[in-house]
């Protein structure tokens, strides 16, 4: 896919929903392109003595509903075209979830792995130096995304409070909790999916199945979910990341297996205890299961091996891991699929509790923000569907709907050509 096709195929969803509801023009037309991106190259000294240059990017999609909100991800085939592509699901995202946001997206076209700590801490900060003018606490609010964590974002927060001669906590989400950070970040993108599979567990079917499941991307969102299903009675029965993939009927132990990768770097290396098996990737995605859950990157399930898959329900726990021919072959198996912008909306949730914890200068508790973002997932959850049932739509259509007619709302409250020229 060119870098300009991710956008293109992503504003399909909107015209898709657009065809559901009374929607303006003008709300079309705002809505199909970023407000603002800007492109930069941020050079730092490395440890050898030299200076190496990175490209940047930071995209404020839309901000029609609040400031704009979205990570920053440090990833070497990082393009414009993807970050414009993840800004307008988090316009959407955040629209789903009733978030006071618009959308907003960042990354470097870096590979950090290869950079020593204190690298990446020049990189971090620099970043921030040359985006001050277009992030704030009350303009953009970036947070922590692929190959980025809690002590970047502290950086990054520390570096914008020293430009600006005060502490700003709420400009960055996703801190550790000593510099602001909100009890429950961790675990919320995964929390926040568990809470809507529980939610609509009858509705879906897995009330009464064999709960088996397969996890694809075993990074901070794979492992949360399956330690969260597991503990619920769910049986984890194939497990991936990007150098390998196991599976067991018999169930596997998601900390021993994390304790595995940690120690050989890949999840196959569990395989070694006797209690799994190593499996190609396409073999795993192909694995008879009830519910499927894809956690790492975009374009995981495509018209390739869509037809392979045998599952009941799909949560898209990562960012578009499904494209659109896919969709419409895992729709036509009769496959549901929770799709991103309502599935994965914990962690920017969570995220704004932490927005809202740092301006008011008080923080809750682990179970306040725990049951905050259930009843928050819950209701959205149910919204999206009596959608998906009074207008016979895909579950990702029937979200996009739900987000549209909050945007198309806030967007006509301004007055559109039909109000001016009455």
């Amino acid at each position: 896919m060119t870098d300009m096709a991710m956008l293109s195929h992503a504003l399909t969803r909107l015209d898709e929903a657009a065809r559901h509801i009374e929607v303006d023009p003008e709300v079309l037309e705002k809505l199909r392109h970023p407000k603002e991106t800007l492109t930069t190259r941020l050079t730092i000294r490395m440890d050898d003595g030299s200076r190496r240059s990175f490209t940047a990017w930071r995209c404020r999609y839309d901000d029609t509903r609040g400031p704009t909100k979205g990570g920053i991800r440090f990833h070497p085939s990082s393009t414009v075209g993807e970050v414009s592509t993840l800004a307008f699901w988090m316009t959407f995202k955040c629209a789903v979830m009733n978030l006071p946001y618009g959308g907003g997206k960042g990354a470097v076209q870096v590979d950090p792995r290869g950079l020593s700590r204190a690298e990446l801490e020049r990189l971090s900060r620099a970043y921030v130096q040359a985006f001050a003018s277009m992030i704030g606490p009350d303009r953009d609010i970036p947070a922590p995304d692929v190959y980025t964590n809690s002590m970047i974002m502290g950086w990054m927060a520390d570096e914008y409070s020293s430009m600006v001669r005060q502490p700003s906590p709420a400009v960055i989400t996703g801190k550790p909790i000593p510099l602001g950070g909100s009890l429950g970040r961790d675990d919320a993108t995964a929390r926040g999916g568990f809470y809507l599979v529980k939610h609509l567990e009858t509705e879906l079917g897995l009330d009464k199945s064999a709960k088996r499941v397969v996890v694809l991307g075993y990074g901070n969102a794979g492992v949360h979910i399956a330690r969260l299903l597991h503990a619920d009675g769910y049986k984890i029965i194939g497990i991936s990341d990007s150098r390998g993939a196991i599976v067991s009927a018999d169930g596997l132990d998601p900390d021993a297996v994390l304790d595995a990768k940690d120690a050989a770097g890949s999840v196959s290396a569990y395989a070694k205890s006797g209690r799994a098996r190593v499996v190609a990737a396409d073999e795993l995605l192909a694995v008879e299961c009830d519910l499927l859950v894809p956690a790492a990157l975009e374009d995981q399930i495509h018209i390739d091996n869509a037809d392979s898959i045998r599952t009941k329900v799909i949560l898209e726990l990562a960012n578009g891991p499904v494209t659109k021919e896919a969709d419409a072959l895992l729709e036509a198996k009769g496959i549901v699929v929770l799709p991103d912008i309502l599935a994965n909306a914990g962690g920017v949730t969570v995220s704004y509790f932490e927005w809202v914890q740092n301006r008011q200068g008080y923080y809750w508790s682990l179970a306040e923000v725990h049951q905050r973002l259930k009843t928050i997932m819950e209701a959205e959850g149910r919204h999206v569907w009596n959608i998906h049932l009074e207008k016979k739509a895909a579950m990702r259509t029937a979200a996009y709907v739900h987000a549209l007619q909050r945007l198309s709302d806030a967007i006509a409250a301004h007055g559109t050509q039909a109000y001016f020229t009455n």
